[in-house]
């Protein structure tokens, strides 16, 4: 597939309902996607693998996310400036 496609495709996965879940996904996708390397992408999926609830409490800081490798992408994610 190519990269145009698939940049689509995960847009449409990083569509939760959620301004804030939104924008922050969208972001890394803008900012970082097309730098990451494959073990950064992996686990970006794995993170839109999860519920919408979960990633809410945990990109707020209400509860820590039980996976250290999702944890450091959240707060990475977190991280970027709007």
């Amino acid at each position: 597939m190519d990269q145009i496609t698939e940049l689509k495709k995960l847009r449409w996965r990083c569509r939760r309902g959620m301004r804030e879940l939104d924008q922050l996904f969208g972001r890394y996708l803008d900012r970082r996607w097309a730098q990451a390397p494959d073990s950064e992408r992996a686990v970006f999926l794995r993170l839109l693998d999860c519920e919408d609830d979960k990633l809410w409490r945990w990109f707020m800081g209400y509860e820590a996310c039980p996976d250290a490798q999702l944890q450091e992408l959240i707060a990475d994610i977190g991280a970027m400036p709007a």
